[in-house]
This record gives C-alpha cells, structure tokens and sequence, in this order.
C-alpha cells in the first residue's frame, strides 16, 4: 500500500486531531516527522513539517471530509464587527508582546517564541481573542 501528503502542520496538536476526525471516519492514517518537529521545532521548515500520510486510494475521501470539517468550523465563527466568516486564526504583528518574545528569544539563542494567536477577519480586518473563555450569559446567573 503506497501513502501519500494529504496535509503538512508546524504542530503536533492541529496534526492530531486531523488524524483523528479521520480515523472517526474509517480512514487509516499516520504522521510522518511527527517526532523531528515536536522535539526541535526550529527544524520544521528543513524537514517539511509534520505529515499527515494516508493510502493513496483513501486521498480523496480523505481530503474532502478534512474540508467539510472545516469548513463546518469556520461556519462557527462569526466576526462581531462585519458578520463575516471569512476568518482564520492567525499571530498577530500588532502586539508587542509578540515582537519582545521574539527579540528575547533570539537574543538568548533560546528561539522559544511565544505568540498571542487572534482570529482575523480577511473581510474588514478586524482582530478579535481567538481563545475567549465561556461567559455566562444572564440566565446562568442567580439572583440572591
């Protein structure tokens, strides 16, 4: 059995949970790099990333069940400015913070950036917290 690239990731996290929504679904699957990447990320462009590797007879169930999970995820996000779903979870150059862990990090040979992540409205431009913690709304609070 011949597999192939159906999907490259920087991350082990986003490379799971693709490998299995697609295992929820009967499709084998495996990482390729998984461990190079992981361990030195700093590698993850000179081996190509992690890949997540299918047979090549599945690649085109495969790749359209990746596609309509995500675009049922991206149904789920609603830009509070425009109404848009036109959004992606992106790092942003606009915090300082990101552009101090970066010069930190390359100063001290540690290159261990850390990045805030905010969703990005490719519509209007607009930036909003990408991870909000579940508010209650007014009928979860109780009057005393």
């Amino acid at each position: 059995m011949r597999f192939i690239i159906l999907e490259t990731y920087d991350n082990y996290i986003p490379a799971h949970i693709a490998m299995g929504r697609l295992k929820e679904d009967g499709i084998n699957s495996w990482l390729k790099d998984e461990n190079t990447v992981t361990i030195n990320p700093v590698w993850a462009q000179a081996v190509g990333g992690i890949k997540l590797m299918v047979a090549e007879n599945d690649f085109t169930r495969a790749s359209a069940l990746l596609k309509q999970r995500e675009k049922q995820h991206k149904a789920t996000i609603v830009c509070p400015r425009c109404g848009s779903h036109n959004i992606e979870a992106v790092s942003t150059p606009r915090k300082i913070s990101n552009w101090i862990s970066a010069l930190l990090g390359f100063l001290f040979a540690n290159y261990a950036v850390q990045v805030d992540i905010v969703n990005h409205c490719f519509d209007c431009s607009h930036e909003f917290p990408a991870f909000e913690e579940n508010k209650p709304d007014d009928s979860d609070l109780v009057n005393n």
